[in-house]
Parts: structure tokens; C-alpha cells; sequence
């Protein structure tokens, strides 16, 4: 016997060798009939993962958790790809996520999909839906699993990537198979209501040199009345498109002679920015943070040295050699307000001293991937560092969050959440080589989120890699 400590709080001692799905039938019918998958000591499983030693487990369903959501969707873009290649046994499949609203797929076609095509594809998703297809998983060894996607070319150079002690999962519905980690629900009959959304071209694994694919957006949901209030929620988002709306204002405006991801503010745009940028620095002011201007670009070896060039150098503009100096466009402002900081010496008595700047800063956006102001390769950042001793740390950040729910309240901002964003610990060469600092500085954080009463989640690896950080995710008048 095992025991299971669930979201409430509460032990459940059940048989060694228990399923996620037979473990949420104990509990309820009800809850078995709706779990998508589940949190396994905070990892996502799927429904046949096997619970074999004690530990905590959070149920999921489409209706409590957008990682309840995600296995639902990822479970349809299996169907999808599924339907494509009945109608186009020719069309070769790449990838098929769960993204926050939905999921997509990823082909290779020699011709694009006509919106004729798409409603071929979901009328074929219907009827593999209708079939209510067992969706069963297995592993194979590496051998085995590059001879089974012999005929799927990025099915293939997936597997060759993958390391070789990773277990090569596959999850397989009728005649279809595909190579994946999962999770996926029980059957393709547990999926009710499904719409595509749009198409797109899209690079393979998002480069440039790489092949140009079909990209299919689709969204499913329990109930079709679901379906229809999503979609009108996209109609009416599409009212609320910045981009509509900055051009009808006349607020900014973009050109290809001056380059994809960079836009130009008109006069009437200039006078909010200016506003904005005055109401950001009064309110900081007040606060006790002085404001700085700092270079747009600087030498390479600024990069080197702070360690950022490791590991964001792809996301850099090229460097720009000037007679015995290297220069690039800086993508972030960290280093420059440390050089300021260390300008002179200080003593503990001036801590805190907090450094703003709304700093100009650049990063390389494949044009494919640029939107209006939302995407962009360069921009203005409200940015700052803040310099304390450790015994006011916790006072500090609190009054940054206090800062950011002040701005949030002013401008009436009520969709967001807080992130605890962690380092992944089975994959510690992408971050600062600290141990001890790790585990005090996600203390910490967590403590303080704790205590200030702040509803956040978790998420391993999404750290920076210096340190551990609070990320404040908020919804666009676009997202439904």
C-alpha cells in the first residue's frame, strides 16, 4: 500500500500499482469521467501513469486547470493530424501542441490547405471522434521506434535528438500512431465539440533555414455550446485588435522600408507613450528608484562577462564590428545598471538603491513570429534593478508586487496571475552554478508570496539563469 496526499490536504492509502485514472474512480465516478490527467509531485502525468511510492497528486479536469485543458487539446491534435492523413496519406506530420488557447499542427504539404481542405479535415475529425478510438501508449527502444517512423522524416530527426537514456514514447488511436510524450485522454470518443480556427505557414522548429510548413489552429471543448461562445469571443476580439485599433487612432504604423518588428509611433501615439512614460517615472520616483539613460548597444565582452551571452547570444542582433571594438544591440539592460551600480564604492547605509530606465532594448523576432506592438524586435522596456542588503529582500520585493497591483488597479487590469518561475532541477547546467542559493533564493520567493496572501503557481525551468523570479502573466484584450 501506498499514500496519497491530494490538493486538499488529504491521505488516501491505496494499492501500490494504482493508475492516475483508477485512483480519481476511488475517489469519484464523477471525477474519473471528467480527469484529463494529473500533477504527480507538481509533474503532469498522463491517466495511465502508475503511481508505485508515496506521494502528492492533484486530479485533473478541463474545467479546473489550464494543464487539464492542455491534455484535452493535445488529445484532439492528435485527432487532427489523424484526419489529415486519411484525406492526404501523402502529407508528412511534424509537431501537434496544446498552446494556452487550443493547439495546432504542424505539415508538410506541398500546397497549402484550402479553407475547402479544412472542412474536409473537421468533418473527418467528427467521425474519428464518433469511432471513439481506444488511444493506447508504448515505448520502444531507439532502433525500433526510427523503424516505425521510417515514412515521418520529422518524426525521425525528433527521435535522433532525443538523449539516449529518454524513454521514446508513442500513443496510438486505430491506425494512426505518432511519436509523443503525452498526456492524452482515454479515447478519442472523450473529445465532444471541436472547431479549426485558421491556418498559417510556419518554419519547422521555427528557423528560417528550415522548410516552411502548414500550420493548422483548431480549439475542442466538452460541449459545443462552448464552441460557439468561444468563437464569438474571437469575434469580438478582433474589435479589440490593438493593431486595428492603432491604425484607425492613427497611434503607430510599420513599414518594410524601415523593417518587420519595427514600429514607428504617429503624434497621437507619441502623446500617449509620453504620458505613460511620465506616469511610470513619477510613480517610481516617489518611490525612491532613480532613473538612468544607458547606451542602446554595447561591447560584446559587457555580454561575456555577465554570462548573458551564453545563453541568449541567439536571440541577439549580429555583432557590429567598429574598428577594434565588437559592438551589438543590447537585448536587455541587466549589465549596464550593475557597471552603474559599481561606478562607486557604497556603503550598507545607502541600501536599498533601486536603478530605473526606460531603456530602448532589441531582440531577433523571425519576421513570421513579429505582431504590431505586441511582437516586436525593438522596444522600450520599464526596467530596473534593485541593490539590497539580504535582511531586505522580503521588504523589497513586496513593494514591487505592491507596485505592480498599484499600476494594475490604476489602468484596470483584472486578468493576470503570478508565476514562481524555478530552475529545472534535472537540468542545472543551464543555470548560475549555486546550490545553496538556489534553494534560498525559491525559498524566499515562496515565503513572500506566502505571506503577502498572493494566489501564484509554480513552474520548473522557467527560471532565469541567474536566479529565480516572479512572473506576472496577464491576458491581452485579444486572448479569450
Amino acid at each position: 500500500m501506498i499514500n496519497i496526499t491530494l490538493k486538499d490536504g488529504s491521505k488516501k492509502e491505496v494499492d501500490k500499482g494504482i493508475s492516475v485514472l483508477e485512483l480519481a474512480k476511488s475517489i469519484s465516478e464523477g471525477l474519473a469521467r471528467n480527469t484529463t490527467a494529473a500533477l504527480v509531485d507538481g509533474k503532469v502525468k498522463d491517466l495511465r501513469y502508475i503511481l508505485d511510492e508515496d506521494c502528492e497528486v492533484e486530479i485533473l479536469t478541463f474545467e479546473n486547470s489550464l494543464e487539464g485543458k492542455k491534455a484535452y487539446w493535445h488529445t484532439t491534435s492528435h485527432i487532427m493530424a489523424q484526419a489529415v492523413k486519411r484525406l492526404f496519406p501523402k502529407v508528412k506530420i511534424a509537431i501537434g501542441p496544446s498552446i494556452d488557447n487550443g493547439f495546432y499542427y504542424d505539415f508538410d504539404t506541398d500546397t497549402p490547405f484550402t479553407e475547402e481542405d479544412k472542412l474536409k479535415i473537421e468533418e473527418e475529425m467528427k467521425k474519428i471522434i464518433k469511432e471513439n478510438l481506444e488511444i493506447e501508449r508504448f515505448s520502444l527502444p531507439r532502433k525500433e521506434a526510427l523503424d516505425l517512423m521510417k515514412d515521418e522524416p520529422y518524426k525521425v530527426e525528433l527521435i535522433e535528438d532525443l538523449p539516449e537514456e529518454e524513454e521514446i514514447s508513442f500513443y496510438k488511436q486505430g491506425e494512426f500512431t505518432d511519436l509523443c510524450a503525452g498526456p492524452h485522454l482515454e479515447s478519442t470518443g472523450k473529445v465532444k465539440a471541436i472547431k479549426i480556427l485558421s491556418s498559417s505557414g510556419a518554419y519547422w522548429r521555427g528557423s528560417e533555414k528550415n522548410k516552411m510548413l502548414q500550420r493548422i489552429y483548431a480549439i475542442s471543448f466538452p460541449k459545443q455550446s462552448e464552441v460557439e461562445e468561444y468563437i464569438k469571443q474571437l469575434e469580438e476580439a478582433k474589435q479589440r485588435d490593438h493593431r486595428r485599433i492603432g491604425k484607425d487612432l492613427e497611434l503607430f504604423m510599420t513599414h518594410p522600408l524601415v523593417g518587420s518588428g519595427l514600429p514607428m509611433y504617429l503624434p497621437n501615439g507619441a502623446m500617449v507613450r509620453r504620458l505613460l512614460e511620465r506616469y511610470i517615472q513619477d510613480k517610481e520616483a516617489k518611490m525612491g528608484y532613480k532613473h538612468v539613460y544607458t547606451p542602446s548597444m554595447a561591447n560584446v565582452d559587457l555580454y561575456k562577462t555577465s554570462g548573458h551571452w551564453d545563453h541568449y547570444k541567439e536571440d541577439m542582433f549580429p555583432v557590429m564590428k567598429i574598428d577594434t571594438e565588437e559592438l551589438v544591440l543590447r537585448p536587455m539592460n541587466c549589465p549596464h545598471h550593475m557597471l552603474i551600480y559599481k561606478n562607486k564604492m557604497h556603503s550598507y547605509r545607502e541600501l536599498p538603491i533601486r536603478i530605473g530606465e526606460l531603456a530602448h532594448d532589441f531582440r531577433f523576432e523571425d519576421s513570421g513570429s513579429v505582431c504590431g506592438l505586441e511582437r516586436v524586435r525593438e522596444m522600450c522596456q520599464n526596467d530596473a534593478h534593485l541593490f539590497v542588503r539580504p535582511d531586505q529582500i522580503k521588504e523589497e520585493f513586496r513593494k514591487v508586487v505592491e507596485l505592480i497591483l498599484s499600476v494594475y488597479k490604476d489602468f484596470g487590469f483584472t486578468d493576470y496571475s503570478f508565476r514562481l518561475s524555478l530552475r529545472d532541477k534535472n537540468n542545472k547546467e543551464k543555470y548560475f552554478d549555486d546550490d545553496d542559493m538556489w534553494e534560498m533564493a525559491e525559498r524566499q520567493l515562496r515565503d513572500i508570496l506566502l505571506e503577502a496572501g498572493l494566489n501564484f503557481y509554480e513552474a520548473e525551468g522557467e527560471a532565469a539563469f541567474y536566479g529565480p523570479k516572479l512572473d506576472v502573466q496577464i491576458k491581452t484584450a485579444v486572448r479569450t
